[in-house]
């Protein structure tokens, strides 16, 4: 059983840059599409960005596209989330997730995942 944990979250002003990542342990990710959400307090859970099994494929919120970029290093067992030019709304807990994968394509919705992430938090002053 793949078991994901987060870590890079903190406190940043606008403008700065995070890196988060998700370590999974346990097993190779090589098979599994992997995606960021976020929810922040009184909000539901947001898709952030998806990333397919080989990594050739990525997709987006358009609340970040252009901002934020996501890739993996499968020999690391490791998904990033590169996080530039933030903005207060997004501060949130961030999770990652995980989904055994037969082809190499991108999953965009909470329900298609079946493994999650603690969260890491992010947290963007004005």
């Amino acid at each position: 059983q793949v078991q994901l944990v987060e870590s890079g979250g903190g406190l940043v002003q606008a403008g700065g840059s995070l890196r988060l990542s998700c370590a999974a342990s346990g097993r190779t990710i090589n098979n599994y599409a992997m995606g960021w959400f976020r929810q922040a307090p009184g909000k539901e859970r947001e898709f952030v960005a998806a990333i397919s099994r080989s990594g050739s494929s990525t997709y987006y919120a358009d609340s970040v596209k252009g901002r934020f970029t996501i890739s993996r290093d499968n020999a690391k067992f490791t998904v990033y989330l590169q996080m530039n030019s933030l903005k207060p709304e997004d501060t949130a807990a961030y999770s990652c997730a995980a989904r055994f994968s037969g082809r190499d394509y991108v999953l965009q919705y909470a329900r298609e995942y079946d493994l999650w992430g603690q969260g890491t938090q992010v947290t963007v002053s004005s």
